[in-house]
């Protein structure tokens, strides 16, 4: 019984080592590449590259953007207003552009008033105790006491561009309590300036 196994699974595997000779149904093809459009070679697709580093050291001076000034308000004067961002501007090192001078940098600036809710949480506590010497003891307690409140902040926005194409250089906001006299509203105009300047030039 054996030996008539044996000499029938060779008859078997005939047929599969005829098949695994025959010819593959399947042939590679290699299609040429299609001419590329006639504007390619005058084109450069900028997109296909990364954006060059923006060398912020070459930003000296700067003028207003469109030579259009900060509007003024009832809480600060134009004046107040372009003096507090002139000096800002200043302590990085830009100074405003000469009359008849392109300017390295375009400067537009907002300012506006929002109210802010606040939340101040406070523990109140007490100890108390009974004994005079080692073996005192007492109790400690103390109720958080949250207070809610509401105030006035001056909200201010600077964006500068850059003076040959227009296009954004960099941009920083911040805000301050907007304080109740003029010379404590001027304090918080130039404290949030500096404040929204405080990143620039970025790292």
């Amino acid at each position: 019984m054996l030996e008539s196994t044996m000499k029938v699974f060779p008859l078997l595997l005939l047929p599969v080592l005829v098949a695994c000779q025959s010819s593959n149904p399947y042939t590679a093809e290699s299609l040429p590449l299609p001419p590329a459009p006639p504007q390619a070679a005058q084109h450069l697709d900028l997109s296909a590259y990364p954006a060059p580093a923006r060398d912020y050291a070459r930003y000296r001076n700067w003028a207003w953007l469109d030579d259009r000034q900060p509007p003024g308000s009832a809480w600060a004067s134009s004046a107040l207003v372009q003096e507090a961002l002139s000096n800002a501007l200043d302590q990085r090192g830009l100074r405003p552009a000469r009359a008849g001078v392109a300017a390295d940098l375009a400067v537009h600036t907002e300012l506006r008033l929002e109210r802010r809710i606040r939340q101040v949480r406070e523990d109140y506590g007490g100890y108390y105790g009974h004994g005079r010497y080692w073996n005192d003891y007492g109790l400690w307690g103390s109720a958080p006491l949250v207070r809610t409140y509401e105030e006035e902040v001056v909200v201010v926005r600077i964006d500068l561009f850059d003076g040959r194409d227009g296009q954004p250089v960099w941009s920083g906001s911040a805000e301050m309590p907007s304080g109740g006299s003029q010379g404590e509203r001027a304090d918080a105009l130039r404290a949030a300036l500096n404040r929204a300047l405080e990143n620039y030039p970025p790292a």
